[in-house]
């Protein structure tokens, strides 16, 4: 398994992030659609932490609406996110996690409406927002 530069036992990571958010970010769950918190919340200015560690991981800018019921963006910050063939569930996808902690944030897409192509879809208990 890859080492993070955070590095903790499941046992800490269950304890400090809770049930719902330890299943999302450290058991790759998935909330349900149009339920989460960040999903029609739109503030351009600021950016998105990872939930687990804290490590910034989209700017507010890159956020837009993609009607699919998670939070999306086109951009990540640059080395901020990490990215894994997934096959799970007998789709071929590329699962998305955090580089500093390894937690699992959603999945990205090459399906994007922006410039960039991509839409990264987050879980909503997997991020965190700062105003700055």
């Amino acid at each position: 398994m890859k080492e993070y530069p955070i590095q903790k036992s499941e046992a800490q990571w269950k304890e400090e992030l809770g049930s719902e958010r330890y299943h999302i970010l450290r058991g790759k769950g998935t909330e349900r659609p149009h339920t989460g918190k960040y999903n029609l919340h739109f503030e351009k200015d600021g950016t998105y932490h990872c939930g687990a560690c804290d490590a910034k991981l989209f700017e507010a800018n890159s956020k837009f609406e993609s009607g699919c019921g998670w939070p999306s963006f086109d951009e990540s910050i640059p080395g901020a996110v990490e990215y894994i063939r997934d096959t799970t569930f007998g789709m071929i996808r590329t699962e998305i996690l955090c580089a500093n902690c390894g937690s699992h944030l959603g999945h990205v897409f090459d399906d994007g409406p922006t410039e960039t192509g991509q839409r990264y879809c987050v879980n909503s208990a997997s991020i965190d927002y700062d105003k700055n």
